[in-house]
């Protein structure tokens, strides 16, 4: 069933900030002002790693990376738009979560997959007999776990992509779209680029702060009233707890899961996405020195191939292990990855800093 489920899935993208000379990629690193010369010495060091294996790969790599609650940065292509594959996912999981927090969505409410309305792809929904009663948290389940793209679909019936996008611009995010179900024909006119885009879009800076929204569990909007957060922290509960059972794990958790050494689960929260030419993966990482939000997207891969030896699922997993290394060399706790992250407050991920997107 895994060489089925892996086979048949979708997904994409990932974050950072690059400038281009003499036809070389260079990254782009904010530094936390030291109290001494080691903590500034350590970044210039990540800084120069990370641009090695991005120079390394053979495609494209745009990513974003953040200690939360520092000003620690490792940023390529950023804020270069991106196609997400199933990465996007995690706008209408955030959507959803709201709803429940408000009252308006029951994770106990029923959704019926009806004959005919299975899609191929991630997933095993489509393999059920139809007709077939899940809950909420079921096909949210699904949708999260394995990818499903069914699950996705019966989701998006009752979140729909117009709700979604409007809770993003409303977040500011202005190059997050979720265009359309998965492997069927748009209902609605689509936005010029979705040809390019197919799924969704986003930067890797923005879907990253999405991720950081579930994780500190920021489930309100703009100019509405603030969301009682006992309500939003039990449904933001769920959320991680489907998120660090990620299915797929080959790419920012391949060398991580080893450094939870707490026996207190994973200390990885993420969602990944793929196609032939792109592998990307978006995490949430529990770091005992602090917790860190990751987003990286490889496109243009040259490795079509769907083997775990990957390049492109490779050269993820080896970015994330340098970040880890330089911000929590002594490990990840999962313990730590509850709602809030021990940082209440507003989001800081995505202070936008000017550049010049790289090139390769």
């Amino acid at each position: 069933m895994a060489d089925v489920l892996r086979s048949v899935w979708s997904r994409a993208a990932i974050l950072a900030c690059a400038t281009a000379c003499a036809g070389v990629r260079y990254i782009t690193a904010q530094i936390v002002p030291p109290s001494a010369a080691q903590p500034a010495k350590s970044q210039v060091s990540l800084q120069s790693t990370v641009q090695q294996i991005v120079e390394k790969h053979h495609g494209s790599v745009a990513l974003f990376a953040q200690q939360l609650g520092t000003d620690k940065q490792i940023a390529v292509d950023a804020d270069k738009p991106v196609q997400t594959t199933s990465t996007i996912k995690l706008t209408l999981l955030w959507t959803l979560l709201r709803d429940v927090a408000l009252g308006r969505a029951r994770w106990n409410e029923p959704i019926t997959l009806h004959t005919g309305e299975g899609v191929a792809g991630a997933g095993v929904l489509n393999f059920f007999d139809a007709p077939v009663t899940l809950t909420l948290k079921d096909v949210a389940t699904m949708m999260v776990i394995l990818s499903d793209n069914t699950a996705t679909n019966l989701l998006l019936d009752r979140f729909p992509t117009a709700t979604i996008n409007a809770n993003m611009t409303a977040l500011g995010l202005r190059n997050t779209w979720f265009y359309k179900k998965v492997s069927v024909p748009a209902t609605e006119s689509m936005p010029a680029d979705q040809p390019k885009f197919g799924l969704g879009k986003s930067t890797p800076r923005e879907i990253a702060s999405v991720l950081e929204r579930i994780g500190r569990c920021d489930l309100n909007l703009p100019g509405q009233p603030a969301l009682d957060q006992i309500k939003a922290d039990a449904a933001c509960t769920v959320a991680l707890d489907m998120l660090r059972s990620q299915f797929y794990r080959d790419t920012i958790p391949r060398y991580l899961d080893t450094l939870n050494s707490m026996g207190t689960g994973s200390g990885i929260a993420s969602k990944t996405g793929s196609l032939n030419a792109t592998r990307s993966d978006v995490a949430l990482i529990a770091g005992k020195s602090g917790p860190i939000v990751l987003a990286i997207y490889t496109y243009n891969n040259a490795d079509h191939g769907w083997s775990v030896d990957n390049e492109g699922e490779l050269t993820i997993a080896t970015l994330a292990r340098a970040v880890v290394d330089a911000w929590s060399p002594t490990g990840l706790d999962g313990k730590l990855l509850v709602p809030g992250l021990g940082l209440r407050g507003s989001v800081t991920s995505a202070p936008q800093m000017p550049m010049a997107e790289g090139t390769r």
